[in-house]
Formats: structure tokens, sequence, C-alpha cells
């Protein structure tokens, strides 16, 4: 098949790179010039691991391509996809603009029926907006061409996007005829011959919600877990031991069960306030929800008390951060619990010194020129002469760290493990302050004594 993707940002070039690594010819078009030019010569927008070998080989083989041309593109393409930012709007609903924008373009500049699909995230009704404005369009040309709207939401994790996207648990799109339902099967053939029946078909409402009601369920468990994690530090459970113990009933499971210093990203917080201002629009308070968000923000501020706590004062103390992104494999900062613990921190006095394998470009631009941060290349670097280290992303690379060396570097050793990855005991034995989230820790331990 012949496909158009309007956006060639994480969702669009994700998208457009997979399709075309399955067979199918796809041309990635964006209207920023330098990020075409830049991807034509294999630099990439984005950090995800896996994308920039797949991104050469198919442009190399002819299956990708890339422009700034969305009339020659979409003219040439059977369906096309939209796959531009929906970023927070200042009321903490969608913006819609630059979906809206592009549907206007495809309706203006249209010379052949198409399938316009809406990849972005988007609330419910919006399929219903970009019809009109096609047929605005189509209507202002005097022309009798069929643009059938389609919602195609996608599920795709940060780090693992393209397992995600090649072999996806379920694929979900949201139709209003049967062409276009046949249109979706023998695109996404190559993805579901191991099981057809990972193909969800329905209406577009349904569609667009399950997107939005997917993500908040997730970020709903993480809050959840958080608060128990609270729970869990004053009263002196363990919240590994009750991950295990809830995890262990199938209708829970075990995934997303995990406390630490809160969730960020590019889709929680966005698609957790996108839900709830529809459901005000709509005349429904999502009570459940906006407390969620409440608490997602109350963890971040909790675990950078746990230091303040620890030092009384934090002037004139310098704190070592591991991890800048808000999960690892990404580069994503977008509400990392980073930003918030390191403005904490500097506010408060203290300086920070920090790493990240792949977030501090990205961490540098959000939170701009923060006096008293730094940025080192390793992250030992970090720990020199530093007060405390604090884990917050668990990049593989922290995972293991010799504990000997780093207490040499450390001008005292005390570590925060936001992500509960060390064992009290381990870091006991070699003489460090441990403390970590739910979990008991040196602090729990002398609290007893």
């Amino acid at each position: 098949m012949q496909i158009c993707v309007v956006g060639s940002g994480y969702v669009g070039l994700v998208t457009g790179v997979c399709m075309a690594e399955v067979g199918h010819t796809v041309t990635c078009v964006d209207n920023n010039l330098q990020k075409i030019k830049n991807l034509h010569d294999g630099i990439l927008p984005i950090y995800e691991p896996g994308l920039e070998k797949l991104v050469k080989r198919n442009v190399e083989h002819q299956r990708l391509f890339f422009t700034t041309d969305l009339a020659t593109a979409a003219n040439a393409s059977d369906a096309v996809f939209i796959a531009v930012g929906t970023p927070q709007g200042e009321d903490g609903s969608a913006d819609l603009q630059y979906v809206l924008g592009v549907a206007k373009d495809i309706g203006k500049h249209a010379m052949r029926n198409l399938l316009v699909i809406v990849k972005s995230t988007v609330p419910v009704g919006t399929c219903d907006l970009v019809d009109q404005a096609l047929k605005a369009e189509l209507t202002a040309r005097k022309s009798n061409l069929i643009l059938t709207v389609a919602s195609n939401p996608e599920f795709l994790k940060e780090g693992t996007a393209i397992d995600d996207f090649m072999k996806p648990d379920r694929i979900v799109v949201g139709v209003k005829s049967k062409e276009a339902e046949e249109l979706f099967r023998e695109m996404y053939k190559p993805f579901i011959t191991d099981d057809p029946g990972k193909l969800f078909i329905m209406d577009h409402y349904s569609s667009e919600l399950t997107k939005y009601g997917a993500n908040a369920m997730l970020a709903t468990r993480i809050s959840f877990m958080n608060e128990m994690s609270r729970l869990c530090d004053i009263v002196g459970a363990n919240i590994d031991n009750i991950r295990l113990g809830m995890g262990a009933d199938p209708r829970i499971g075990k995934k997303f069960l995990y406390s630490g210093p809160g969730y960020g990203g590019s889709c929680f917080p966005k698609d957790v306030q996108a839900l709830i201002k529809t459901g005000e629009r709509h005349g429904t308070k999502l009570e459940v929800l906006a407390a969620v968000s409440k608490t997602n923000e109350l963890q971040k501020h909790y675990v950078f008390k746990k230091i303040k706590d620890h030092f009384g004062n934090l002037s004139g103390k310098k704190i070592a951060i591991w991890g800048l992104a808000f999960k690892p494999g990404t580069d994503d900062v977008r509400e990392a619990p980073a930003i918030t613990i390191v403005e904490e921190l500097i506010k408060n006095g203290a300086q920070v010194a920090a790493h990240d394998p792949e977030g501090t470009p990205n961490f540098k631009q959000e939170v701009g020129d923060l006096k008293g941060l730094t940025y080192v290349e390793t992250a030992y670097d970090a720990l020199k002469q530093a007060d405390a280290l604090v884990l917050i992303t668990e990049w593989p690379e922290y995972k293991r760290p010799n504990w000997q060396k780093a207490k040499e570097l450390l001008r005292t050793a005390v570590v925060f493990d936001l992500r509960n990855q060390y064992s009290l005991d381990d870091l006991n034995k070699e003489g460090f302050h441990y403390e970590c989230v739910g979990r008991p820790d040196s602090k729990s331990r002398k609290n007893k004594t």
C-alpha cells in the first residue's frame, strides 16, 4: 500500500518506519524543513532504541521517504495518517489546532478519495471535527471527493516502541464503513498474522476513548501504589511485599504496581488532564482521575521531602542525581519527576550534579539555566564530593554500581533510591545511609531502635 504519515515526531516516525518495514511504501510529511533535511541525512529528532537503524534501512530500500509537500504525498497514497502533536492547553484540555490544520490542508489539496486516519491522541469526538474540516474544504472547492475519517490510536511505550508496533498486543480502529474496515485489515495484516483477533474494529467514539482510558488506568495504578507506599512508610509495611501479594491476584495482575517518584512523560499527565476536561465539557466530573493527578504531584514533592528531612538544611549541600528522563530507554523529560526534584533542591539552596545517558539535552531545554545545576559526562562524575546520591530514573547502567567506588567519591555515604532498586542490607554493609519509597530503610530501622 501507499501510505502518507503527516507528522514526523515520535508517533508519526515510528508509525511510518514500521509500516515501511513490512513492505508498505511510506512518505512522512512534516512542515519543519530542517527536520526533513535531518531525516534525509539519518539524523533523528528523537531517541528510540532501534529506530535509527530501521530508518536508514528503509530509506536505502526506497520504502521510506520524507518531504514537506503534503499535497503530492497525500495524492500518491491510499491512506493518510494524521500524527501531529496534541499539546496540553492552558486549561488542561488537548489542543487540536495541529490536527485540524492538517485536516484542512488535506481537504484543500486532495485530488482522489482517501482514508484519513487520526493517529494522534485526541479527545472523543475529534473524528467528527476532522470530518467537518474536510467537508468544509471540499464544499468550498465544490468537490465530490470522498474523504473517509477513521480513528486508529497508538499504544506505544517509549523505549520499546518498535516492538510495540511490530508485535502489537492489540490494534484499535474506529470506522464507519466496511470499505475502511477492509483497508485497515489489509494494511495491518503483516502485524497480526499470528492472531487476526488482535485487530479490534469499533466506532469512532469508542476508539478515541479507548486510548485515553488505557493511559488513565495505568496512571491510576501508579498513583494508587504511590499512595500505598506513603502509608507503608508510616506504618512500617513493605510495598514490595504488598505488590507481590496484590499481583498474584489474576484480576489485578503484576504490571504497573511499582512505587516511585511519580509518573511523567508525554502521555500520562497530558492524557489524564485531557480526559478530566472532556468529562467537564460533557457535564460529568471524573473524581477518580482528579485524585490520580493530584496524587502524582504529591508524590514528586513527597520524595523530595525525604531528602530535605534527612539534611534539615540543604543550603550548601551537593546532591548527585542519576536519571533525568521520565523513564529509561528514552530522552523524553516532559513532566519528568526529576524536574520537580531538581528545582526544589535548587530552590532550597543545594548544588546539583546530574547525569542521564540520553535525556540531558532535553532537560537543559526544559528547565533552562538553573544556577547551581551542572551536568556531568558519567554517573560517577556526579558523585564527586556530593553529600548524597538520588536515583530518579532506573537506567540499566545504574543497576549495579560499584558501591566502594561510590563511597570514595561521595562526601557523605547517603543514597536515596526513588525506584526501590537497591538493597537495604547491601547498602548498610557498605556503610551507607539508605532511604527508599515504601520499604524498610535506614530511617525506619533507626526509628525502631
